[in-house]
């Protein structure tokens, strides 16, 4: 079963809307299509990217997640992130919105947030994240407000609180070709994606696969779109009706893979809480449906509480 097809640019009248709403109670993943990132930016990012695992070990090393701090950012090797507590098959690097010493959140030592770490080898990688970074969030806000329509919300409903002060973050990961004896273990095992919304620029490899109730599914490659998905609040918001579905990916290909997964998340310090007039899903049930066995429906505190349980758990020397 193909997973659906959402036109950005159609977002503004009901009929696309309707397909959106769909989309989200179905599968809570989407491809994506005239989303209005540049094409030429697209290029400089895969031939950097390139570039930036072809570097040596200690190129990338001089950028490692420990040097990052609190900020979370930086290159972590093969097999340095966690899944459900196994190793992954991919290494990649963090970068998120680049915060000066002097911003309020880095001052209060706020996690995941602060400066990026780029390789002194490659000189342009800097301008075109930061412009990749910036392209993405442009992009996630749209989409939040075909999602705030498709919910009976205001179009800004979103932008006006949850994600008036968003954390956005991005990934670059490399998938390389699995040795033997890493045949059988996944590049990232099942999990479900802790914010709101996901925005998933894939190259021709393949290898993403969906959990859909028919089973799992590949999110076989389209050119020129980008996979869209649901994280764990707008599942929480919408008491289940549009859920956080689980997915993982197995580089079968036998070339590298790379992927680059943006983030829009809520603002840090926000708490998230069901929207009005929904029905919740019994905590009980959601947990035994869910991968991690842990229902989104319990959740107190902050969004900011929340990510930094999780991310602890993916890389438990950083916590």
């Amino acid at each position: 079963m193909a997973l659906p097809v959402i036109d950005v640019e159609a977002l503004l009248g009901d009929r696309e809307v309707s397909a959106l709403r769909h989309a989200c109670q179905t599968h809570g993943f989407f491809f994506i299509t005239n989303h209005g990132v540049d094409r030429a930016l697209e290029t400089r990012l895969e031939e950097l990217t390139h570039q930036l695992f072809a570097l040596p070990t200690e190129a990338l090393e001089r950028i490692s997640m420990p040097r990052g701090g609190l900020a979370w950012r930086g290159w972590f090797p093969l097999g340095g992130e966690l899944t459900s507590g196994v190793p992954d098959v991919k290494e990649g690097v963090y970068f998120g919105d680049e915060l000066g010493d002097d911003d309020p959140r880095v001052r209060a030592r706020l996690p995941m947030h602060g400066r990026n770490l780029f390789p002194q080898e490659l000189p342009g990688l800097r301008a075109v994240v930061l412009d990749w970074i910036s392209a993405q969030r442009r992009l996630a806000a749209r989409v939040m407000q075909g999602l705030a329509a498709s919910l009976g919300l205001p179009r800004t409903h979103f932008e006006t609180s949850l994600t008036r002060d968003p954390l956005s973050l991005f990934r670059i990961f490399h998938y390389p070709p699995p040795r033997d004896a890493e045949r059988e273990r996944w590049g990232v095992g099942e999990h479900t994606d802790y914010g709101l919304l996901t925005l998933l620029k894939q190259d021709d490899c393949g290898g993403l696969e969906v959990k859909t109730p028919q089973g799992w599914v590949e999110a076989t490659p389209i050119p020129g779109t980008f996979v869209c998905n649901l994280g764990d609040m707008l599942d929480r918001m919408t008491g289940g009706r549009y859920r956080s579905t689980p997915h993982r990916v197995r580089n079968a290909s036998g070339r590298p893979r790379h992927s680059w997964p943006y983030f829009f998340d809520p603002s840090f310090d926000a708490r998230v809480q069901p929207l009005p007039g929904v029905s919740v899903r019994p905590a009980e049930q959601d947990a035994a449906e869910r991968w991690d066995r842990a229902s989104v429906h319990t959740l107190e505190g902050t969004y900011g509480e929340y990510l930094r349980a999780k991310v602890s758990r993916v890389f438990p020397n950083l916590t």
